[in-house]
């Protein structure tokens, strides 16, 4: 057994995805038995002294159900609709099913703007560490009714992450109806190899994983690799594994070699940056000279105006700006000490010209090092 996987044994507080495939009647309502198996399995944690908070899928499945559609309709209120009308469903089906063992339950509906905000992310996580500590099992899912962006059915993978940063948990199931990371598509290709456990970095996982996407759910292993590695920003482990077989929080609890281990093999990151990190949604993007980026990356060092070549979007200070590299990659996020208008002005010169530039001098970083979480 690998030293990573004894840490499974021992880890505390978990954070599990349970994805549309494993909780739908072929897409069609809520599977009942399913979730009842799941509240059984999640109770047997608890007893272990593990501490959970499961993010859920299947509200706009079970909404489809109750009003009656055969289709996923177009309207973005039309799927807001289902959200809402679903989400009763998925609160009565995990209330009943945890109550039989026991158990009580917390609905929490989270947005992109309740973690976007830093004061709204600190509020969420001080309610889901006291319902934890309670023993109590937050059903979280996003408010999709409510929700301006498009509604991806089943993308619930990076949600899950950001609990998982949220809560500070050491492990992060999602489960899945693949038995997890193969090396190629084993829809094409039956006989490809499983990845067994790698670090959450290894860039050889980008060339394995895809962005399809089954009839219902939209959360492809693309989506679980980069899931993954938000949680491991934060130095928790990931577990991709496949909800079907039978006992498999058991398995992975116990330390079996099952599912797809992607490991946290690097220095978690300070609450702050773990926050920075966590941002999906940028209000732009400052493109860096190949040297800034070295220095960037190998250094440790502040984002300087004189190593900017390009900005796009209209942001102000304060906000959370994508930082490039000359190739258009992402080297990381941060927040940027000047606006855009100010930024475009201060691009390609050195700290000394600020105040001539501007007239006034805010900071000599265009992004501190210490509001910097690298990607």
């Amino acid at each position: 057994m690998s030293s990573a996987r004894e840490l499974l044994k021992e880890s505390e507080v978990w954070v599990i995805k349970i994805g549309s495939a494993l909780l739908t009647r072929d897409g069609v309502g809520l599977d009942a038995d399913a979730i009842d198996g799941w509240c059984e399995q999640i109770s047997a944690l608890l007893d272990d002294s593990k501490h959970v908070a499961l993010v859920t899928s299947g509200a706009i499945a079970e909404g489809f159900r109750r009003l009656g559609l055969t289709e996923r309709p177009e309207s973005i209120h039309e799927l807001q609709a289902a959200a809402a009308v679903g989400q009763m469903g998925i609160v009565q089906a995990y209330e009943e099913g945890f109550r039989r063992h026991g158990r009580r339950t917390a609905l929490v509906l989270l947005t992109h703007d309740d973690l976007s905000d830093r004061q709204r992310y600190l509020n969420a996580r001080g309610t889901l560490r006291t319902l934890i500590n309670y023993g109590i099992v937050p059903v979280i899912n996003e408010n999709d009714s409510v929700a301006t962006d498009e509604i991806q059915l089943g993308d619930n993978d990076t949600l899950a992450a950001r609990v998982a940063s949220l809560v500070s948990a050491s492990v992060l199931v999602l489960l899945t109806d693949q038995n997890g990371l193969h090396e190629d598509d084993p829809r094409i290709r039956p006989d490809a190899p499983m990845v067994s456990e790698c670090s959450a970095f290894d860039s050889s996982l980008d060339d394995m994983v895809g962005f399809g996407s089954g009839t219902l759910g939209r959360g492809g292993m693309g989506t679980k690799l980069e899931a993954s590695r938000y949680a491991a920003r934060a130095g928790c482990h990931t577990v991709i594994a496949n909800g079907c077989e039978v006992g498999i929080l058991s398995a992975i609890a116990t330390g079996r070699n099952v599912g797809t281990l992607l490991t946290a093999d690097v220095a978690p990151l300070d609450a702050r940056k773990q926050w920075i990190a966590a941002q999906v949604q940028n209000a732009g993007a400052i493109t860096l000279d190949q040297g800034a980026v070295h220095a960037v990356l190998a250094g440790g060092v502040s984002v300087l105006a004189v190593g900017v070549t390009g900005i796009r979007g209209d942001f102000d200070r304060g906000d959370v700006v994508s930082i490039n590299g000359p190739d258009g990659a992402e080297v990381g996020k941060g927040l940027v000490n000047y606006g855009s208008v100010e930024t475009e002005l201060l691009k390609g010169h050195s700290s000394s010209s600020i105040e001539k530039l501007l007239g006034y001098v805010d900071e000599e970083e265009l992004i501190h090092c210490d509001n910097l979480a690298l990607s």
